[in-house]
């Protein structure tokens, strides 16, 4: 008797899905702007019963990517039908912006608001163009592909004799309320909403309130709803805050001091603010011959946070600690932070220390790293070590550091080297506003200043400086994964936009060919002492890359050095936390191999999850110190004040107050009768020529309104510029 031919092996259901996905790509590109129907585009894939799930996936997959469209029953291949893929940036209650996928298109394109399909801003969505009547890219969204989260934040408006929900994100749109008997809220307060129901229509949008802040008013209620929507909490696990607590209660073991350089009789201090309480660093020096001896002292925290711990996890998770205002949410519980790791004078504490040798000029020449335990003589104060430096300290100070009286000279000779070697390699000295907030007991803010530096917080950086690049060149001299801190050349398109802004200023500008950092320091010293100067710094620090975490060493372009980490904070800074880890397996196995095997995932685990979390928290802080500067600024209103032009836009211009307060002098309050053109972001020309502002110039300005939820700040013109503009004589 035959045998039946034997059954063709089932394939796994991935392998079919595929398989679906690569047909429907091929019939639908095939059938152009013609478009299938589906029945008919599943019998040309030949679904079979049981397969018809997966190729519904299969539809949905591509529809999510943007690579098709369905249009009543038939499905479209979008390239044919020419359509874009973007994300919603900005809405209004008549028009919003998408902001494309494609990164060759530089501009945003408007959408009206009858052609939005009810997107929210974060949306994800299918558009396609339509005529344009202003010559920009305008257009119609097709389909929501991904939506934002439904949680948002908002404040509780009156609409046609009912509250609703004003998101933050969305200007003047409001959103429908249903009811929630289990949350008290009432107009004007901030508020934590989900979106439980989306149509096509932003009012056809439904929210429910999940929890109220309290009163709008406050920056620090805006602050606390800004921190919870990104999930920013200064609580932290039950089982992180047990382990921190277990150790910090516990004393040091003695077989911690095993194996470690004793440094307890060596004269070693802090230098920090004087709110500062995670104290992470300390510095000792002496002279090495007509050279010097420093000695960066780093808290070992990795001795305390063990890998894959609930501390661990935690610290991953945040990535790094969270400043604003007179807040701090720490990557640490406090336990640790503040505690058993913070170098508190007088007590024993574990260490990892960055011992080099310097020569006469302040070259670095050798270095090691080494397990230590220090006992701190001072914790020093930047205000105070800066009197000391400058000669006007009382007796009395000089009295609590007499200790330390011997290294201050030696530390301030050698920063003057450093900073001297630093102009030398050509890396740009940029200088950016920074506010120093203060509140009073009711945690409102009522002043805000430039925040200075004197020449202790310069000493304190260049050392730390020294010990980021000796740990780096270790890793890079032995091939050991590692977290960098990476800092990549500015982009061609960023380069030719400095260059433009600063023609139109009348800048004379260097050659801006294969730049390099000498090229951008010296246009920040042709700049500096001219009134233009915050102006020019400004344009060059937006012209930069950002900053971030990579496991290979390409440089960092705005230190000019090669080799560059973060080995000195691990208290607030997860990277750090990081390469202890990575060079204490080195330094005790030295088996470069065993080092690679251990943490070569971890090292990229590390910088992508710290790289992203950087992002997130200079963005939030940012934002949450806003909201401060409008509450401040609401003491002030209608008090005519005098302010730098700092900003250009199509819609007004930015101006910032010497206490770093930057407000918006918005077209529609500069005559409703004038036109204005943006000239490249650099000059807002009235049509006829007759008014002209730009930046660098000088304005008073009344401040009018503020919005301390969106931390927006309104100015009104005052006075016009006098005479031709102050960036002219840059």
């Amino acid at each position: 008797m035959a045998k039946s031919p034997a059954a063709p092996p089932k394939r796994e259901p991935a392998e079919v899905l595929a398989a679906y996905i690569q047909k429907c790509k091929l019939f639908l590109a095939d059938a152009g702007i013609h478009g299938l129907e589906e029945t008919v585009l599943a019998a040309k894939c030949r679904t079979k019963k049981n397969g018809s799930t997966l190729f519904q996936t299969a539809l949905e997959t591509l529809r999510k990517e943007g690579l098709i469209y369905k249009q009543r029953r038939k499905y479209y291949w979008c390239a044919a039908l020419h359509c874009k893929t973007g994300t919603v940036v900005r809405l209004s209650r008549t028009f919003g912006f998408i902001r494309p996928d494609d990164a060759e298109e530089t501009e945003d394109w408007f959408i009206p608001g009858k052609f939005l399909l009810g997107a929210l801003p974060q949306d994800r969505v299918l558009m396609r163009s339509i005529p344009s009547r202003s010559g920009k890219p305008e257009g119609e969204v097709l389909d929501i592909l991904e939506p934002a989260p439904a949680r948002l934040t908002g404040i509780i408006i009156q609409e046609d004799g009912h509250l609703a929900l004003l998101p933050d994100t969305m200007g003047k749109t409001p959103i429908r309320l249903l009811p929630n008997k289990d949350i008290s809220y009432q107009e004007q307060d901030k508020v934590l909403a989900e979106i439980v129901s989306r149509g096509t229509r932003h009012a056809e949008h439904k929210a429910k309130v999940l929890y109220s802040f309290g009163s709008a008013e406050s920056a620090a209620v805006c602050a606390k709803a800004i921190l919870t929507l990104e999930n920013i909490s200064p609580i932290f696990p039950e089982e992180a805050e047990a382990e921190a607590a277990k150790l910090a209660s516990a004393p040091i073991p003695a077989e911690a001091y095993q194996n470690r350089l004793d440094l307890r009789d060596t004269c070693i201090f802090t230098i920090d603010s004087a709110e500062s309480k995670d104290l992470d660093d300390a510095i000792s020096i002496e002279r090495n011959g007509t050279g010097y001896r420093l000695g960066v002292h780093i808290a070992d925290v990795s001795y305390y946070v063990k890998p894959h711990s609930a501390l661990d996890k935690e610290a991953l998770a945040r990535g790094t600690s969270l400043y604003y205002a007179d807040q701090v949410v720490p990557m640490l519980p406090k336990a640790l932070s503040n505690g058993i790791c913070s170098l508190n004078p007088q007590e024993d504490r574990l260490t990892f220390s960055a011992l080099m040798e310097l020569d006469e000029q302040g070259i670095l020449r050798s270095y090691t790293f080494r397990k230590t335990v220090i006992r701190s003589c001072v914790k020093g104060v930047y205000k105070e070590i800066n009197a000391l430096l400058d000669g006007t300290a009382k007796p009395a100070l000089q009295e609590k550091y007499a200790a330390v009286m011997d290294m201050l000279p030696l530390l301030n000779e050698l920063c003057d080297k450093r900073l001297a070697l630093r102009k030398q390699r050509g890396a740009p000295e940029i200088e950016t506003p920074e506010s120093k907030i203060t509140l009073n007991a009711q945690g409102i803010c009522v002043d805000v200043q430039p925040r200075t530096r004197g020449k202790s917080e310069c000493i304190i950086e260049e050392m730390m400086l020294l010990a980021n690049e000796s740990a780096a060149r270790v890793a890079k001299e032995h091939a050991l994964p590692f977290v960098y801190r990476v800092h990549d050349a500015p982009s061609s398109e960023k380069i030719d936009a400095l260059q433009e802004g600063l023609l139109r200023m009348g800048a004379e500008v260097p050659v801006m060919t294969n730049v390099q950092p000498r090229t951008l320091a010296e246009i920040l010293e042709k700049a500096n002492g001219t009134p233009a100067a915050p102006v020019i710094h400004g344009m060059v620090l937006r012209s930069m890359a950002k900053a971030a975490y990579e496991t290979e060493p390409i440089g960092h372009f705005g230190l000019a050095l090669k080799d560059y980490a973060h080995f000195t904070s691990p208290i607030r800074r997860y990277p750090d936390l990081a390469i202890h880890r990575i060079l204490s397996e080195w330094y005790s196995t030295n088996r470069a191999e065993a080092v690679q095997k251990r943490f070569t995932k971890f090292a990229a685990k590390a910088a992508e999850q710290s790289s992203q979390r950087e992002l997130l928290t200079i963005r939030v802080a940012r934002d949450c110190e806003a909201c401060y500067l409008a509450e401040y600024m609401r003491q002030h209103l209608g008090e005519e004040m005098t302010g730098l032009v700092t900003g250009v836009t199509d819609f007004g211009i930015y101006v910032m107050l010497p206490n770093t307060v930057e407000g918006m002098l918005s077209i529609r309050d500069m005559g409703e009768d004038k036109l204005w053109n943006n000239d490249h972001n650099v000059r807002l020309v009235q049509e006829n020529g007759s008014s002209v502002y730009q930046l660098g110039d000088t304005v008073k300005v009344v401040c009018t309104k503020t919005d301390i939820s969106s931390g927006n700040i309104d100015f009104q013109l005052v006075e016009a510029p006098e005479g031709a503009s102050s960036c002219q004589s840059y």
